[in-house]
């Protein structure tokens, strides 16, 4: 379930309070809460993110100036709107100055109040996209594309789709290199969160006090060099989705937390007494066999039980060796820096076929790049990698003719059907299934290509 926008109503005068609810209220993605002075306010910013604040400018006991300088401090990512009377237009232009995202006169007009309303959502939604602009910086941007066609992917790709629309937990098991942030990604934006933030964490790269600060916050002062608030990144991530990347190397001390965080959505910042909460979907990845982690007693079970909802399993690309002539082409296309990419000759690419890829995807493209870098011709040739041979399968397909000569993409295309319809024995719909033509399409290839076919077994 998407998470409605969080709105905060503060003002001393109940009736404007209950009036600003009933008419934003109408208005089904909003969930309006108020308060009465500006210690209410504070104590309701704790309990819950707020992603707007429309906020009084003069209150008894503490005014709005004095509440906007708490949320600019505390609670950066929230938007705040100033109410003010005509009078009081000189103070609120000093409260824009000091943070406020804008300013509404009383009375207000209610269409006004609304576009400003949905103006400020937008503008957050702006800024968290800065920050985590911001974050990503320091992460290597993964590709969206997936590039799949043999059958073990395409079953997972299936499943991952249809667990994209509900709101369960979802763990994915794959290999390093196997493409783990791209199936989550993929998750992400088929979801219903596809709109709100979808944030990664990297649990691996991290010590555990800076990993905890870095998912849940900290105070100001919660340890040295903690100069300032920082927020977490469950709360960045608020209504979207939270990546757990290598979530199988968390340590025990982490654990616990993150076990409360899962089970209720509450968390507080390292240093802090507050329990806030946040609604964020997680989605965990590993490569580890998280079942022997907690027989070794490196993973809670109870932990591993609250991740282990759905679980995807990414084969290996030794396993899917369909689909390394797509990934070639794709690799060539996008590291190419001429209009014209290199081409791969024929011999180059049986000793890539031939190979296990333990390293898989992400080993497949830097072998590409370096292939790109060593050749000095137009045409890839086996020389040109550096695979090792011990990896090399014993059942290789046979070699096509000419070693030197480049493959256009009709004469990959040829060969990647071949491998299909032996894989498949033969059978025609399940090949064609596969690649995903019709029964049609694959037959007038099989007559263009003048490929020899057996009988089905």
């Amino acid at each position: 379930m998407v998470r409605n926008h969080s709105i905060l109503v503060v003002d001393d005068e109940p009736s404007v309070c209950f009036l600003l609810k009933e008419e934003l209220s109408e208005q089904k993605k909003f969930d309006v809460f108020t308060a009465n002075d500006g210690v209410a306010a504070m104590n309701a910013l704790q309990q819950r993110p707020i992603d707007v604040v429309l906020l009084d400018v003069k209150m008894p006991r503490v005014s709005g100036m004095e509440v906007l300088k708490f949320i600019n401090e505390h609670h950066p990512t929230t938007i705040v709107i100033m109410l003010s009377n005509y009078a009081d237009v000189k103070t609120a232009i000093e409260a824009t100055k000091l943070g406020a995202y804008d300013f509404v006169g009383k009375p207000y007009n209610r269409d006004e109040l609304l576009a400003t309303v949905n103006r400020a959502i937008q503008h957050r939604r702006l800024t968290i996209d800065v920050e985590l602009m911001k974050y990503e910086l320091s992460r290597k941007s993964g590709e969206k594309e997936i590039i799949a066609q043999s059958p073990a992917m395409k079953a997972m790709l299936s499943t991952a789709r249809k667990v994209a629309a509900s709101d369960s937990i979802v763990h994915i098991h794959g290999a390093s290199g196997s493409g783990k942030e791209l199936i989550a990604n993929l998750i992400h934006n088929e979801s219903l969160r596809h709109d709100r933030p979808f944030v990664v964490v990297n649990c691996a790269s991290l010590p555990d006090t800076l990993l905890e600060s870095e998912l849940f916050g900290h105070e100001k002062g919660a340890f040295t060099n903690a100069h300032q608030m920082k927020q977490g990144l469950v709360e960045v991530a608020n209504g979207g989705s939270l990546f757990l990347d290598e979530v199988g190397d968390i340590s025990p001390v982490v654990q616990p937390k993150l076990l409360r965080f899962l089970e209720t959505g509450e968390f507080r910042r390292v240093g802090g007494n507050t329990s806030m909460q946040v609604d964020v979907r997680i989605i965990s990845a590993t490569n580890k066999d998280l079942h022997a982690e907690v027989k070794a007693g490196r993973f809670r079970e109870d932990l591993l039980y609250r991740l282990n909802v759905v679980t995807l399993r990414i084969p290996p690309l030794k396993d899917r060796k369909e689909d390394i002539p797509l990934l070639v082409e794709y690799f060539l296309k996008r590291k190419a820096k001429t209009k014209a990419p290199k081409r791969l000759s024929a011999d180059a690419l049986q000793a890539l076929l031939a190979y296990d890829w333990p390293g898989n995807i992400r080993e497949l493209e830097h072998a590409i790049e370096g292939s790109m870098l060593l050749s000095h011709e137009e045409t890839i040739t086996s020389k040109d990698f550096a695979l090792a041979q011990s990896n090399v399968g014993q059942n290789a397909p046979q070699r096509i003719n000419t070693e030197t000569s480049a493959m256009t993409m009709e004469e990959v295309e040829r060969m990647h059907i071949e491998l299909m319809l032996k894989r498949f024995k033969y059978s025609r719909s399940k090949t064609a299934a596969a690649l995903g033509i019709t029964q049609k399409t694959l037959y007038l290839k099989i007559k263009r290509y003048n490929i020899p076919i057996q009988d089905a077994e």
